[in-house]
């Protein structure tokens, strides 16, 4: 890069704490499985019959609404551990076989909602998100990776917290797999701290497709931001690439291409990276700020009514931390607990929450 630029604010040198976890060393201790008691599913159930019997929409299902007298403070203490500590969790035992789609939708929605406020996750306002093979080509620059059955490369999203529920998994692969972008951020300083400050400096990403009233289709941010005293974290690889597609967007640096090769070894180092298998009423829960997230390729199951498929939230957190000024131009607001932070905002759009994927 250039000496002229502007220089960035960056972590004064290694971090430590929760945060900083390598998968290697975490994956037998089962310590980031919890499961719902039968206690606690059958409050939930009760939760989501009440919904039901007041005709409440799932789009307008409140805190107050989905009302967890014991699980709400359950659900407290996961969401400290979430944005203060390791960043990840996986809870198990909906039991979406005896439910309905729309019976698991309200459960789900209300589980997400005593965590925060939930997002658009695209052009069709939909909050309700179903990562689901719809046979799109995952070459076309409008087209979402999870619509497809490619692999989607580690990655962050517009949002405080991800969740993913497993509704059915794929006959083969589609495994999730997940790393600390703390944990690189300290491998990148041991080994090459002068690609390390490189992505601490603004890089062209593409909206693909998605673009906010009056912006361009891409937007300008570091991938590490360093502020308030935590690391935070945004990147996606395949739109840092497709964003050269703009006439205004330069080609990637020598020394940027680099930087991007050696983060991407890291979160690819299966001594760094976690991979985990979903089962049916799994829900994992991520801190998009410190966590990546991929998922393996896979092969689906031949019959319409097996297809993997997962149903996401998009969530601004209560609590969350606070983000840079940078991060406006992709979140739109960075008011902490703003059903405005992050998401994906289009003119004209409205926001719901289908019960399959469209």
């Amino acid at each position: 890069m250039e000496s002229n630029i502007r220089e960035y604010p960056s972590p004064p040198g290694e971090l430590e704490g929760a945060s900083v976890w390598y998968g290697s060393l975490i994956k037998s201790s089962k310590s980031w499985i919890c499961s719902f008691s039968k206690t606690e599913k059958s409050e939930l159930d009760s939760a989501m019959r009440s919904i039901k019997a007041k005709g409440i929409d799932i789009i307008n299902i409140r805190k107050e609404d989905f009302f967890l007298p014991t699980l709400s403070s359950k659900f407290e203490n996961i969401k400290q551990e979430l944005l203060n500590g390791r960043g990840f969790i996986l809870i198990r035992g909906i039991p979406v076989a005896e439910y309905s789609i729309k019976e698991t939708a309200i459960i789900y929605y209300g589980i997400g909602m005593h965590f925060g406020l939930s997002l658009p996750q695209n052009a069709k306002g939909h909050v309700l998100g179903h990562v689901k093979d719809i046979g799109l080509d995952h070459a076309d620059h409008n087209v979402r990776i999870y619509q497809t059955t490619a692999r989607q490369t580690y990655h962050t999203d517009s949002c405080d917290l991800v969740f993913l529920l497993c509704l059915q998994p794929a006959m083969t692969g589609g495994l999730s797999s997940i790393v600390s972008s703390v944990t690189i951020y300290n491998e990148m300083l041991q080994r090459r701290p002068d690609l390390l400050k490189i992505l601490f400096h603004p890089i062209e990403t593409d909206r693909r497709g998605e673009v906010p009233d009056g912006l361009k289709g891409f937007y300008r941010m570091p991938v590490f931001n360093w502020f308030a005293g935590n690391l935070c974290t945004l990147y996606t690889r395949r739109y840092i690439e497709s964003a050269r597609r703009f006439d205004d967007v330069p080609p990637l640096t020598k020394t940027q291409l680099e930087a991007l090769d050696l983060f991407d070894e890291l979160a690819n180092d299966p001594f760094l990276n976690l991979n985990m298998e979903f089962k049916p009423g799994d829900i994992q829960i991520l801190h998009n700020h410190q966590i990546l997230h991929d998922r393996t390729a896979y092969q689906d199951w031949p019959e319409i009514d097996h297809k993997r498929h997962l149903l996401r939230l998009w969530v601004s957190a209560t609590d969350g931390r606070p983000l840079p000024e940078t991060f406006v131009d992709r979140y739109g607001s960075i008011k902490i607990g703003s059903a405005m932070r992050g998401g994906t905002k289009v003119l004209g759009q409205k926001r719901k929450a289908p019960l399959d994927a469209e």
